[in-house]
């Protein structure tokens, strides 16, 4: 559970950086909804995607699972991290910052952009056979919670401070697939 929760953090914190960068154009409370719908659908229907295809791969796998697991948790922090260190993240936390950034169809494009990885977050939790409904719902509210706490922060932090988190993520990924490797949890 420890190893969830602390996933659902790290795929919380992009949605975050995202709605930091939204925030500092000025959202009303219909846009706030939006955001947090949005990102938190996303956010919950791909890594339960992943979960899906995980299950069914970690029982062909066997014990296998658990180190391919780990791997992927890795290799999405480091690719976070490589796009935070590199300003590829302006997707993240810069292009959403405009006025038209507040429509749906641009938030849909946005919310997708940001849950592609949590596809291989999802199969690597499935591999360690975690609970779906635990998982979604754990996923789902860090998520609305954390793109929520961005929209209101968004008007005070610089769009920076939203790159910093996607580097945060990233870290935190890569720190929760290490100690999983370990056998820790």
């Amino acid at each position: 559970m420890l190893a969830l929760l602390l996933v659902a953090l790290s795929l919380g914190l992009s949605n975050f950086a995202a709605s930091v960068g939204i925030g500092v154009g000025g959202v009303d409370r219909r846009a706030r909804l939006r955001v947090g719908v949005i990102f938190g659908i996303f956010e919950t229907g791909m890594p339960i995607l992943g979960l899906l295809l995980g299950r069914r791969l970690a029982s062909a796998l066997g014990h296998g699972a658990h180190w391919i697991g780990a791997a992927l948790l890795i290799a999405t922090g480091i690719y976070a991290v490589m796009r935070a260190i590199r300003g590829d993240g302006g997707q993240d936390g810069k292009a959403p910052a405009t006025p038209t950034g507040q429509r749906t169809g641009r938030l849909l494009i946005t919310g997708a952009a940001l849950s592609i990885d949590n596809l291989a977050v999802g199969f690597a939790l499935g591999t360690f056979h975690v609970n779906l409904a635990v998982a979604a719902v754990v996923i789902g509210a860090v998520s609305i919670s954390l793109s929520l706490l961005g929209l209101e922060l968004g008007g005070r932090l610089s769009t920076r401070t939203g790159d910093r988190g996607e580097l945060i993520g990233g870290l935190v990924l890569i720190g929760v697939g290490a100690v999983i490797a370990a056998g820790v949890l």
